[in-house]
């Protein structure tokens, strides 16, 4: 069985990494370079770096946009609490019919001619 090869990396290469990536090299060739991931490349920028990354995504939008963005936010989580609400219920109704099944004979079954009404029937033997 092999061992697996752990690189750790001393902060003052990290930092001499991060000072070329400040300098305008870009993450693909400091990856490729000195064979480290991308993920640890960006870590390291995070950390050590004095801006940051250079590439993050900046919104700018009129203050009417960001009222409707944070209109159609609100819609969003009322319908998604909603939708949970709804969700809840209708298991809640199901149970319900389980256990009037079970515990009174009765068989609820849909009307597939018409969806809007329950027929119900009794099984035979109960009460």
């Amino acid at each position: 069985m092999e061992k697996q090869l752990i690189k750790r990396y001393s902060v003052s290469f990290k930092r001499h990494v991060v000072e070329e990536y400040e300098s305008g090299h870009s993450m693909h060739v400091l990856t490729r370079r000195y064979g480290v991931s991308h993920t640890s490349l960006k870590k390291w920028i995070k950390q050590y770096a004095r801006a940051g990354l250079r590439h993050q995504i900046m919104h700018i939008q009129k203050p009417e946009e960001q009222d409707r963005v944070r209109e159609l936010e609100a819609r969003v989580a009322a319908l998604e609490k909603a939708l949970a609400q709804s969700q809840l219920d209708k298991l809640m109704l199901e149970t319900i019919i389980e256990v009037a099944e079970e515990e009174e004979g009765i068989v609820f079954k849909k009307n597939i001619a018409r969806k809007s009404s329950i027929a119900f029937t009794k099984k035979k033997g109960a009460r």
